[in-house]
């Protein structure tokens, strides 16, 4: 495995050095009025900057166009980071704002047509088997080490990123440059779970403890007992879980994004499991070829543990969630919870906390009147057929990705953007308006220390050493853009009745594998996909596979007994640690 460029010198301070005279205003402006705090001291700020001003100059005056979906970091970046930007260097940039679903169409649109449509794209790391096999993206490795050498900051410290892992191909190499970081834990109310009547209640009931829940069938337990048992506090009706089902692209990520693994789907295995990973794919260890989504094919995608997965979806969306819940997508499902009425949720993005930490003047039911979260996030609860050392949730990781179809010199001042946005000068600062960390140095830094109990446990998440069990999609997916499609039309014709959940996931394993034979024909006559794309398995009875490392047989219980846990216990284990 090649060594990242800058190793050496990743904890290398930078120096101070005098500011360009043009550019020492604007410079120091954005530094004592914006870019506080930060982990480096303003002289070393300044250095940063300069080093900016320099590696710029050659693309003073250059307008380049950037895309990235809509989540208040990519907010602040594009509202008041792409003006640093241009003041400082010289370099305007258009920081466009789409839904995720279009900047998936956007990239694979530019990498088909091989049309210049942007100079970069904040790109899931979720597409690494897509890159890392197509090609089509520059190797940053390559480009920092070749052609962009002049342009890679060496105050860029890689070693800092935490989720530079997952941006790494199976060949060892960088293809994408995280820019922001957020994972998908469990919410809860808390000051709901702390009162004594509701905790002597619910024991009496369940015969356990009230508390942040382990497995799905604790998490099922607090849904009816809050949805059918408690009903109302404080004179609002209330539900024991929240979710969405409308039937588009994000309905899609909402089951790619691990919901199969944390149900228990897929093998061992972090970051990813092996052979089999969270989308049911099987690739073999040492391979670069995936092999098959279907049961029959070695596949866990039609499996008993994904059917449950998504019958348990299906259920609880129609059982506990406020009514309406079902037809809300991605976008809906925020505002919905923030009313307040909601005890729980089983699936929710720490990319929401932004939103969920505004004033109760802001509409914001679930903060107390200091502003002070009411509720809490913890480590997600895992279904039945879950096994210690499986992944247990998913971690999105957007990340700066350019593109080979951008001409070198466009290529050159986007990197330069995509550098400034993560900087070791602007990162802290970004981390505080948007709370989706992306390097160590941040989340540690002594400001997170005196906001953490204004944010619901986010910041002691980031810091504690369960953080790596959470992790983005991996490279059994040979083609995101072409699979991921599949996912949300076979799920929403379950959400509407037309087919169970069994039928959906046998559909859905069945095109992702008609799909993957398209590609394996595609790499075996062209090497579209460098050689690695899918070399399918031969159909095999399902029982087999059973009994040789392919997807998990059905059990006998699907609902054993309730385990929770104290959230209070839980945060001072991440603390001792």
């Amino acid at each position: 495995m090649r060594k990242y460029l800058l190793s050496a010198v990743a904890a290398t301070a930078v120096t101070a050095g005098s500011i360009g005279h043009a550019d020492e205003a604007a410079a120091n402006k954005w530094i004592n009025e914006e870019f506080q705090p930060s982990v480096l001291t303003k002289d070393e700020q300044l250095a940063e900057m300069q080093w900016f001003i320099d590696a710029a100059a050659p693309f003073s005056g250059m307008e380049i166009n950037v895309l990235s979906e809509g989540i208040p970091t990519h907010s602040y970046e594009s509202e008041v980071l792409t003006k640093a930007f241009e003041e400082i260097t010289g370099i305007k940039v258009n920081h466009q704002i789409l839904g995720e679903g279009e900047v998936v169409q956007a990239v694979q649109t530019q990498m088909q047509t091989q049309r210049n449509l942007y100079d970069a794209y904040v790109n899931d790391s979720d597409l690494i088997g897509t890159h890392s096999r197509l090609q089509l993206a520059y190797n940053l490795t390559d480009f920092m080490a070749g052609e962009g050498a002049d342009v890679t900051n060496p105050g860029l410290d890689l070693d800092d990123f935490m989720g530079i892992q997952f941006t790494t191909g199976p060949d060892g190499d960088l293809y994408q440059l995280p820019d922001q970081q957020f994972a998908n834990l469990y919410w809860f109310r808390k000051d709901w779970f702390d009162r004594a009547d509701l905790q002597e209640a619910f024991k009496a009931k369940y015969g356990y403890d009230l508390g942040v829940p382990v497995n799905w069938s604790a998490y099922e337990d607090i849904a009816e007992f809050f949805s059918k048992d408690v009903k109302e506090i404080d004179g609002t009706t209330i539900y024991g879980h929240m979710d969405y089902g409308k039937r588009a692209p994000d309905l899609g990520w909402r089951m790619t994004d691990a919901w199969l693994s944390m149900a228990g789907a897929g093998s061992k295995g972090e970051p990813n499991g092996v052979p089999i990973d969270e989308w049911g794919i099987r690739m073999e260890a040492g391979s670069c070829n995936p092999s098959g989504a279907s049961v029959t094919r070695g596949g866990a995608a039609n499996g008993p543990a994904a059917v449950y997965a998504i019958r348990k979806w299906d259920e609880w969306l129609r059982a506990y969630a406020p009514p309406g819940a079902a037809s809300f997508d991605f976008y809906q499902s925020l505002p919905a919870l923030s009313q307040g009425n909601v005890a729980q949720q089983i699936f929710w993005y720490t990319a929401f906390t932004a939103d969920m930490v505004k004033p109760q003047s802001e509409g914001n039911n679930t903060v107390d009147e200091s502003g002070t979260p009411l509720w809490r996030m913890a480590p997600s609860p895992h279904g039945p057929y879950w096994e210690e050392g499986q992944k247990i949730g998913y971690q999105d990781v957007g990340s700066w990705t350019i593109l080979k179809s951008t001409p070198l010199d466009r290529a050159k001042a986007a990197w330069l953007y995509s550098q400034f946005v993560v900087s070791k000068t602007v990162d802290v600062k970004k981390s505080h308006v948007g709370l989706t960390f992306i390097r160590d140095s941040s989340v540690n830094h002594e400001s997170f220390s005196e906001r953490a109990d204004k944010l619901g446990g986010l910041v002691e998440f980031y810091r504690s050493p369960d953080r790596v069990a959470w992790s983005p999609t991996g490279i059994n997916v040979p083609d995101y853009p072409k699979l991921a499609q599949i996912w949300w039309q076979q799920i929403g014709d379950v959400n509407s009745g037309a087919f169970t959940p069994q039928q959906a996931m046998d559909r859905l394993a069945e095109e992702m594998d008609i799909t993957m034979g398209r590609m394996q024909r595609a790499d075996e006559a062209a090497n579209v996909y460098g050689g690695c794309g899918p070399r399918l398995n031969e159909e095999k009875d399902a029982a087999w596979w059973m009994a040789n490392g392919g997807a998990k047989p059905m059990l006998d219980n699907e609902k054993p007994q309730g385990m929770t846990v104290n959230y209070d216990a839980l945060v001072a284990r991440w603390a001792s640690e």
